[in-house]
């Protein structure tokens, strides 16, 4: 990567997050509220005490590894648009060990995160193989993937895990990774260890990617599938593996959710949009694993603090969504900021 590559690749972001707030500064003005109103409202919402804090980390904690589930498929060209599906079977699985199995927690604990991990990446191979071996569109396949996830879920809820009730039992106080000192100092917010297991994977993520043969191999694959084929490389091996790591990531986001925010898990109505929140973080992150943290933190911070705007400034939550996809209109847009920073470069000569 060249040296202006580089600085685009961390200049385009933040040029675009402060293009999306403040267009969203304009939009609310336009529509008759105060926009430093709004904003501090939104500042409150996501950091104006001790279990607003909590909270706001609580959120963040599964952008952060959605994020990285996209952002790991889109390194070998691959559109993993079913992180969705991913996260529902894993917060599944996670919340079913949690509930079946007796254990310590030093054994209960990570067998229930590993099984949400590894739900996640078994939902992850099939439209990984269906693609290596058959050519069928990832996209396509994860799309629907997504609903059969929430559906079969949704049946095992009633059926199996509940007598047709809505909601399952409490999970058993082994498996879970809610805290009684982080709720003591966060006034009883739901903020549990899910972001130390968070950060972990970003830096697992970049393991792989930089210092690793899988990794070089799963970027050469995803620059030109044609000439890593040539060089020797296992392009069907790539796309399987990619698929089914980054359903890993997914699947731990989802047992974060199980094991650490609710505890058990319920009928779904409708998707989390967990997953498809990391899709918008994955752009914005420029699907670099430090690059994506930083990226959950702010829309973390954003969705957290929106439910104090209508209260504090008047105006709708929705608001925040219009500046997250204004946001991600820009990153998509990155070209122009290119060619707006390289004609000022070019004038500043």
């Amino acid at each position: 990567m060249t040296s202006n590559n580089r600085i685009f690749s961390l200049v385009v972001p933040v040029i675009s997050v402060i293009l999306g707030l403040i267009v969203g500064a304009i939009i609310m003005a336009v529509s008759g509220h105060n926009p430093m109103e709004a904003y501090a409202a939104l500042w409150r919402g996501a950091f104006g005490d001790s279990f607003t804090i909590g909270e706001t980390v609580r959120r963040i904690t599964p952008l952060i590894l959605t994020g990285l589930a996209i952002a790991f498929a889109f390194r070998t060209g691959l559109f993993n648009i079913g992180a969705e599906g991913q996260v529902i079977v894993g917060w599944l699985a996670a919340v079913w060990v949690g509930l079946v199995i007796d254990a310590p927690m030093i054994i209960h604990l990570p067998l229930a995160v590993l099984a949400g991990a590894i739900a996640g990446g078994l939902w992850g191979f099939i439209p990984g193989i269906l693609k290596a071996k058959l050519g069928v569109h990832e996209v396509i396949v994860t799309i629907m993937m997504n609903y059969i996830a929430m559906f079969v879920t949704n049946e095992i809820i009633r059926s199996v895990l509940t007598d047709h009730k809505t909601t399952t039992d409490k999970i058993a106080g082994s498996a879970s990774l809610g805290s009684e000192w982080l709720q003591s100092i966060t006034f009883y917010s739901r903020m549990h260890y899910g972001i130390l297991i968070a950060l972990f994977a970003a830096i697992i993520m970049w393991f792989i990617i930089q210092r690793t043969t899988l990794g070089y191999e799963l970027k050469a694959v995803g620059f030109n599938r044609h000439a890593s084929k040539y060089a020797g490389m296992s392009v069907s091996k790539s796309i399987i593996l990619s698929m089914v790591i980054a359903g890993g990531f997914a699947g731990l986001a989802g047992a974060m959710e199980g094991l650490g925010t609710y505890g058990s898990i319920s009928v779904m109505s409708g998707f989390t949009n967990l997953g498809f929140d990391g899709i918008a973080v994955a752009l914005l992150g420029a699907n670099n694993p430090f690059g994506v943290v930083i990226a959950a933190i702010l829309f973390g911070v954003l969705k957290e603090g929106a439910g104090e705007m209508p209260t504090g400034a008047g105006v709708p939550t929705e608001l925040v969504d219009i500046i997250i996809a204004i946001i991600i209109f820009f990153v998509a847009s990155s070209y122009i900021i290119r060619w707006a920073l390289l004609r000022m470069k070019k004038e500043g000569k």
